[in-house]
């Protein structure tokens, strides 16, 4: 670590990656092994960062039932029938015990389109078209926007979409942790790989200390 990638959490934000119930869940289509397990973890972070009044932003996926808007490596098993995401239904939607109130739902129309909804106080939904969270999105400029020099990650199956939106945010010159307990499938290797390129790894409870008690000394 050094003065370039040193996180300045007084001005990151929390960047939540796939963390739907088709996903997530015992019985889910496309469950990946150990995400459930980490919920509990990326609970307390998100937690922390609503009580400290950072910004939180749920980056999704979402496939059309035709496969038109599919990876091509899963656009024939969802031309076949494969239900993953699929707008408005539930397997799309966030799990729950992540949601800012019990009422919220995707605006999958809006998100489609481009927009960012949002959620919560200081808390928003971004749909991603592809691996990462910043190809074809227009999540840096929302960032830059708001100051955002630094970005915590957690969620859905690390060497997807998260490592690809990581290194996506490393070639933005953005400060980057990752949330170790708070991710699914990460392995040494990757956490090399991490450090290797300047990202911080830490626990969900070392994070929500520094967080709190960064924020308090502002």
């Amino acid at each position: 670590m050094n003065g370039y990638t040193t996180p300045d959490l007084n001005h990151s934000a929390l960047i939540s990656i796939d963390v739907q119930n088709d996903f997530v869940l015992d019985d889910a289509p496309a469950r990946i092994p150990g995400t459930l397990e980490a919920v509990s973890a990326m609970r307390k972070v998100i937690q922390s960062f609503r009580d400290s009044d950072l910004p939180v932003i749920h980056v999704i996926r979402l496939y059309m039932p035709d496969g038109s808007n599919v990876d091509l490596c899963r656009r024939a098993a969802v031309e076949r029938g494969a239900r993953i995401a699929i707008p408005e239904s539930d397997g799309a939607e966030l799990v729950a015990s992540l949601k800012p109130n019990s009422d919220t739902r995707l605006n999958t129309q809006l998100l489609l389109s481009g927009g960012i909804q949002e959620v919560g106080d200081n808390e928003f939904v971004l749909f991603k078209p592809r691996w990462g969270a910043f190809y074809q999105t227009g999540l840096q400029d929302f960032l830059r926007g708001r100051g955002t020099n630094t970005l915590v990650f957690l969620g859905c199956n690390y060497p997807n979409c998260p490592r690809t939106s990581i290194y996506e945010a490393s070639e933005r010159d953005f400060r980057i942790m990752l949330v170790t307990d708070a991710i699914s499938q990460l392995y040494p290797k990757g956490e090399e790989e991490m450090k290797n390129i300047g990202v911080t790894l830490c626990s969900s409870e070392g994070l929500d200390q520094l967080v709190r008690g960064s924020i308090c000394k502002e």
